[in-house]
């Protein structure tokens, strides 16, 4: 909260300040092509000139600033920690190896496309990012998709839309985590509160892939490449259903609502056990992937890069941008540049759906600006959280909007990083395939749908007044 013995800043010097910071990220990532953590410390240095003679104590009062904003984020560190190692263990029990093989056998034309979407909800669910899932699973479905005769655009549409569905509800996922912590709100319930707009969009998406895959029913699919990849995964790993144990065990955990941390570790144990009892690994190696992942051999390059990632090591780039920018919240919300900003903006909004839009579209429009959805998570917690409490709308439905408007449609922006890298890796331009990520945009759609519906707007009781106690 910003001290009451702070000058409160002009709009324009907050306007200032903030358009400063988005115009260096717009142009060091689209232009420079630059690193974010450079970026972000110029922006620290930007915000922190615009607090100095805002300051009451100096330098003082700017790293009190934002300490407070990294103050909140000290559970979110564990999390982001776990999240390393229980990828690492998954891929070690041959948890992830299973729900490819697994997925790759039940595929047949006319059901490839709802398939590749399952099987990429799968993959992200367990392993937490899209961003993995797409550059091995979807790289091998495009391939698949394409010797078939479906086209690329249809095959993207449907890798995107279940690898960002998983990335958006799995508990290991890092976005998922973040737009949690910066809502200030429970893990858990912030998943359940995606569920009632993402469930919905999910069977939507599902059921127009399942209709569209009819086309397709008479094709032949390509038994050598099947094979190889089956035989890749059968060679490295040992696969039974017992695999599948640990991903059982997170999910139940998940459900009876134990905490995170407590959830993640517990699985990463059973994985490990599962590693060492079933996969035959030896307990150095294991323990050693936790922190820097393993190196597989499977014969297939697209393989090899999934089995070869997770650790602790490997979040370290995740999570030092966080902190980052966590610390930038920090100085322009305690310094009151943020309130300043919203303030004003907020003026239109006298319902609680008009939120849930200004939610969602500035999340859309900070993807645009910055190019980078954790900006926008982070940004948008520091906006929007006081006037949630304002309207009595509970901050799960917060953390639900952040992730509509910042998750989501990242993908379907070809210059941030998550529609570039798309791009690249599916070889399908983000302009073809976005039409097809159907989960991507029905998503954000349908979530402005309820609002105004009042579905799934969850109210928190009203404060009582001194007066009242």
């Amino acid at each position: 909260m910003k001290s009451n013995s702070r000058p409160n800043p002009s709009f324009q010097q907050s306007l200032f300040t903030f358009v400063s910071i988005v115009a260096v990220i717009g142009i060091g990532v689209f232009y420079l092509h630059t690193s974010l953590h450079s970026l972000l410390l110029i922006c620290l240095l930007i915000a922190g000139l615009s607090a100095w003679k805002l300051s009451e104590n100096g330098f003082k009062s700017i790293r009190e600033a934002m300490n407070s904003g990294i103050s909140g984020a000290l559970p979110a560190i564990y999390i982001f920690i776990l999240i390393g190692v229980l990828i690492a263990s998954l891929i070690q029990s041959g948890t992830v190896g299973a729900l490819i093989y697994y997925g790759i056998e039940i595929i047949s034309p006319s059901i490839f496309l709802p398939a590749s979407m399952l099987l990429c909800t799968f993959m992200s669910l367990a392993t937490g990012t899209s961003w993995g899932t797409v550059g091995t699973a979807g790289v091998v479905l495009m391939g698949i998709g394409n010797l078939i005769g479906i086209p690329s655009p249809m095959v993207a549409g449907a890798v995107v839309s279940g690898a960002c569905f998983g990335d958006k509800m799995s508990p290991v996922s890092d976005t998922t985590n973040l737009a949690a912590m910066a809502s200030n709100t429970d893990l858990y319930k912030h998943i359940k509160s995606m569920l009632y707009t993402s469930g919905p969009s999910y069977i939507i998406s599902f059921t127009i892939f399942a209709i569209v895959g009819q086309k397709y029913a008479q094709v032949v699919l390509p038994a050598q490449e099947l094979q190889t990849m089956l035989l890749g995964i059968s060679r490295t790993f040992t696969i039974n259903p017992l695999c599948l144990l640990p991903l059982v065990v997170m999910l139940v955990l998940s459900f009876k609502k134990v905490s995170a941390e407590v959830s993640m570790f517990c699985t990463a144990i059973v994985a490990v056990i599962v590693a060492i009892t079933l996969q035959g690994a030896h307990v150095t190696a294991v323990l050693s992937a936790l922190y820097d992942g393993g190196t597989f051999k499977t014969g297939v390059e697209s393989l090899n890069s999934l089995f070869s990632r997770g650790g602790i090591s490997s979040m370290m780039w995740t999570l030092s941008l966080a902190l980052m920018a966590l610390a930038l919240g920090g100085i322009l919300s305690n310094f009151g540049f943020l309130h300043v900003i919203i303030t004003r903006i907020l003026r239109s909004v006298k319902r609680g759906a008009s939120l849930v839009v200004a939610t969602i579209i500035s999340c859309f429009v900070g993807n645009m600006s910055m190019g980078e959805a954790y900006m926008s998570i982070v940004l948008g917690g520091q906006l929007f959280g006081d006037t949630y409490d304002e309207h009595n709308i509970d901050r799960s439905v917060m953390s639900r909007s952040l992730e509509e408007g910042a998750t989501l449609t990242t993908a379907l922006i070809p210059w941030t990083t998550g529609g570039a890298f798309f791009a690249s890796a599916l070889g399908v331009n983000v302009f073809d395939y976005a039409p097809w990520a159907l989960l991507n945009w029905i998503n954000p759609l349908l979530a402005i749908v309820f609002a105004y519906l009042g579905v799934a707007l969850f109210k928190t009781s009203p404060k009582l007044s001194m007066s009242k106690l």
